[in-house]
């Protein structure tokens, strides 16, 4: 089992900055991908962004391409604690959304899917004023 706990989210203006952090638990939790979703209200939960369990590769979704920016840390010796960061730039309020952590399971090199994410954060809300 993984358990993720995410921090960070606020309140900013447009143009600025934030970074979230997402505290991912679990004797197996190098085998997951990771990655960020946000839902809007009134809007389906959308995949930001994906890093591979290696690091090595990372998806975006077309409209934070450029000003988002996944990484990921093995933060503890027994690789069973990751933590994986959203650094976001030139924020549009339109990127305002709940954010939330994910975990999947599966090896293939591709975003992670709403349907194929196996755990859940319990979100941070991002708000953007313009």
């Amino acid at each position: 089992q993984v358990q993720l706990v995410e921090s960070g989210g606020g309140l900013v203006q447009a143009g600025g900055s934030l970074r979230l952090s997402c505290t991912a638990s679990g004797r197996t939790v190098s085998l997951y991908k990771l990655g960020w979703f946000r839902q809007a209200p009134g809007k389906e939960r959308e995949s930001v962004a994906t890093i591979t369990r290696d690091g090595e590769s990372t998806f975006y979704t077309d409209s934070v391409r450029g000003r988002f920016t996944v990484s990921r840390d093995n933060i503890s010796r027994d690789n069973a604690k990751n933590t994986v960061y959203l650094q976001m730039n030139s924020l549009k309020p339109e990127d305002t959304a709940v954010y939330y952590c994910a975990a999947d399971r599966s090896i293939t090199a591709q975003a992670m899917g709403v349907y194929g994410v196996d755990y859940w954060g319990k979100g941070t809300l991002v708000t953007v004023s313009s």
